[in-house]
């Protein structure tokens, strides 16, 4: 099995960079994307990133990870808040699970401090913006055995 790890980003964040910049940054997700790419490349990671707004569509793509990614990175939205089927998904495809957020959701309104996601995460990286995705994969890394960065 190829070094593979799966990134999903759940709802609004295709509006990154346009959305609440100062809380979310005026970083794209597009430019997160390239971000992870380059950097996976250099920690011996291949980047599968993908965004959607759709819960259902998040499930089928965690499903679908089983068996064919090592590790899954997941900034869930507000689906980190409210998504029992997404948590049994990540419970199910039964690789390591790194749960990442451009802001930190304890400083922030008390229900996003409640994370389904975390239930299933070996850990959750928080408020540090684009640069959680970085943190992350070096996580992940670890966590696999990946290998150094270059």
């Amino acid at each position: 099995m190829s070094r593979k790890v799966l990134i999903l980003n759940g709802p609004n964040l295709n509006m990154l960079g346009t959305r609440e910049v100062e809380i979310y940054g005026k970083e794209t997700l597009a430019d997160i994307d390239k971000s992870c790419r380059e950097y996976g490349r250099d920690l011996g990671l291949e980047i599968d990133f993908r965004q959607s707004n759709a819960e259902a569509e998040l499930v089928t793509w965690i499903q679908q990870a089983r068996g064919t990614v090592e590790a899954i990175i997941l900034n869930a939205g507000a689906y980190t808040h409210t998504s029992i089927a997404i948590l049994d998904a990540l419970k199910m495809v039964e690789v390591p699970v790194v749960e990442v957020h451009l802001s930190n959701i304890f400083q922030r309104e008390p229900f996003r401090a409640e994370s389904y996601v975390s239930r299933a995460a070996k850990g959750i990286i928080a408020g540090f913006g684009a640069h959680g995705y970085r943190l992350a994969l070096d996580a992940i890394s670890q966590l696999i055995g990946a290998g150094t960065k270059k």
